[in-house]
């Protein structure tokens, strides 16, 4: 007899999400109680959303809760960005150096064709 846990996240009384692992089912438990902070926060401020509105834009934004943070400047960018960013400047700072050869021989071409007109 094969025996299998599993983890229920119950939301109202109603079976929301089963996970197999206890850490995935507390992050989504997690991310459910951010979206009602978050529909609780839109239902009392000045702007009108519908309820179906106010109920995506609440577990979209808790959902991307990273990407929001990042936005609000409340966290810097993950790793991956600030990567790419160091890998673009490493492209900029290795033409300088061809620019700066190109630029050293070209020199001493025109300096050549002078010394050989002088002569």
């Amino acid at each position: 007899m094969a025996v299998e846990s599993r983890f229920v996240v119950i939301r109202n009384g109603v079976e929301a999400k089963t996970f197999m692992d206890k850490k995935s089912a507390d992050e989504y438990d997690k991310m459910l109680d951010m979206a009602d902070n978050l529909s609780l926060m839109f239902s009392q401020s000045s702007v009108e959303l519908t309820d179906s509105a106010n109920e995506e834009l609440s577990i979209f934004l808790a959902e991307h809760r990273e990407d929001v943070l990042v936005a609000l400047l409340a966290k810097k960018p993950t790793k991956t960005s600030a990567k790419k960013s160091v890998d673009e400047s490493i492209v900029v700072v290795s033409e300088e150096p061809k620019l700066a050869s190109k630029a050293k021989k070209s020199k001493a071409k025109a300096e050549t064709t002078k010394l050989s007109e002088a002569s």
